[in-house]
């Protein structure tokens, strides 16, 4: 996607837009050079974590990226633990690539930032998070205008009813949202995924399926067409 000559990056995927946004933003510095994705998955459900995304619309992303999928496998019962050991074996296999840095999309939750930057501590990969400190409502319209476009795929419904499932993140999506919802869902109000940037190869056909309530979130079911 940009010169083989730079540093090689891995790109932390949720499969939603802010790690599509992330990705947008590393090969628009081209500084770094994105060689692969790197997504968590519970192996049991077939599907992304926290985002319930089926695998098989995460490869049409990997698809349409031009880049690899590396998976961290994590079962439905987990722990800090097993996803921290499942981590490092992924730690490991990017360092065989000779990847140099992973590319983070958080924004403000600075616990996180520092789980991460404590994750890569030792490893000799140095984390990078382009879109840290920025305006949530900024970037949330940088995220529309930039041509990403996704659906929501997963609620909180003590803070989103459960209508706002499946629908595109757009304005008219942020003009509904509740006044106490972070508008990019940085404090877990919802996910999303991303089924178009202006760097896919094409945009992935989708079919807005069920909404399930599952583990105290409703996740809405997504299916290629």
């Amino acid at each position: 996607m940009v010169s083989s000559n730079l540093p090689k990056a891995a790109i932390s995927w949720s499969s939603g837009k802010d790690s599509t946004m992330a990705l947008y933003k590393t090969l628009m510095s081209h500084e770094i050079q994105p060689v692969t994705l790197l997504t968590t998955v519970n192996v049991d459900y077939e599907r992304v974590s926290m985002h319930g995304v089926r695998e098989e619309l995460l490869f049409k992303q990997a698809e349409m990226c031009g880049l690899p999928l590396l998976k961290v496998e994590i079962p439905k019962v987990s722990s800090n633990q097993i996803y921290e050991n499942a981590m490092r074996r992924a730690i490991n296999k990017l360092k065989e690539m000779d990847v140099k840095y992973v590319v983070f999309g958080d924004i403000f939750l600075e616990d996180v930032r520092d789980y991460r930057i404590a994750m890569m501590k030792g490893t000799g990969i140095e984390p990078v998070f382009p879109l840290w400190g920025q305006n949530p409502h900024q970037l949330a319209n940088e995220i529309i205008n930039a041509g990403i476009k996704a659906k929501i795929v997963c609620l909180d419904p003590r803070k989103l009813d459960e209508s706002f499932g499946g629908r595109d993140f757009n304005g008219g999506f942020l003009k509904d949202l509740p006044k106490e919802v972070d508008p990019c869902g940085e404090n877990g109000e919802f996910h999303t995924f991303a089924y178009s940037a202006p760097f896919f190869s094409e945009s992935i056909k989708i079919r807005v399926g069920q909404s399930a309530f599952r583990d105290g979130f409703y996740f809405t079911d997504l299916t290629p067409v």
